[in-house]
């Protein structure tokens, strides 16, 4: 027997209900923010696949169909909880721009909160790349990210475009970081366990002549890591290599600007 499918959200509903229009609070005191809270929690402890309106409702102890009066479904209630998390990633919308080192500086800080914000709640992961949740908070993080590279000599396309790659960049060592630890659970080994189980048979299968660099570098990378790599350099090497490009850029718009003016 199939599950039934729930009903497709309603776009404009929902960016209502992101804005605020919740309703009023139901008679055993149910509310929106109650009932997104009780989702992060959820998803906080246990991951995104076991949120659903039914186990949402136990943890409010009350019935699952009470919480559909205030949520429509299970999408709308993933939109709010994402929208939530993210309004407590700024004090305010000049906190990116008030970083020590101009707009380098700024996006450093914006790298950091964003991978923070991936290691509270990682089930956040899974909500990269679909289509954006139009909220209030959303909004005002676009907002927060891009005030730093405001007025440096960048198009507004080159603004998004410049962070949409460090956020990019967050999300994929993030990724790697979880992907990291998740096979380590799983497998129950370190990466220095399993490489002490693996590497006495590849070093009789693999003739080193055969792959001199590959051999080279992939042992200065494990003695360096302790283990296959680290997603933390790779995040603070990454970001450096693209704030190099970034500061590149700007260079050149600049020279630009000037010899349109000469």
């Amino acid at each position: 027997m199939t599950s039934k499918k729930e009903a497709p959200s309603d776009p404009a509903r929902m960016v209502a209900l992101l804005w605020g229009q919740h309703g009023k609070t139901g008679r055993k005191g149910l509310t929106v923010e109650a009932i997104v809270a009780a989702g992060i929690g959820l998803a906080d402890a246990e991951g995104l696949d076991a949120v659903s309106m039914r186990r949402v409702a136990e943890r409010l102890g009350a019935g699952a169909m009470s919480l559909y009066t205030h949520v429509p479904g299970k999408a709308d209630l993933v939109d709010l909880m994402h929208d939530s998390v993210l309004g407590g990633l700024y004090v305010d919308l000049g906190e990116p721009t008030g970083a020590p080192g101009g707009w380098r500086g700024g996006l450093e800080f914006i790298a950091a909160r964003n991978w923070d914000l991936y290691q509270r709640h990682p089930w956040m992961l899974q909500l990269v790349g679909v289509r954006p949740v139009l909220g209030p908070n959303t909004i005002r993080k676009y907002e927060a990210e891009l005030r730093p590279l405001d007025g440096i000599g960048l198009s507004d396309i080159e603004m998004d475009s410049v962070l949409t790659l460090v956020l990019t960049h967050v999300v994929g060592t993030a990724r790697l970081l979880a992907s990291v630890a998740a096979t380590a659970e799983e497998s129950g080994l370190t990466d220095a366990q399993w490489w002490d189980l693996v590497s006495p048979t590849l070093e009789q299968l693999m003739d080193p002549a055969d792959y001199p660099i590959a051999g080279r570098v992939g042992e200065a990378a494990g003695l360096e890591f302790q283990s296959t790599g680290d997603p933390v350099h790779t995040l603070r090497f990454g970001l450096e290599r693209i704030l190099d490009g970034v500061a590149d850029l700007i260079r050149e718009r600049s020279r630009s600007g000037q010899s349109d003016s000469a």
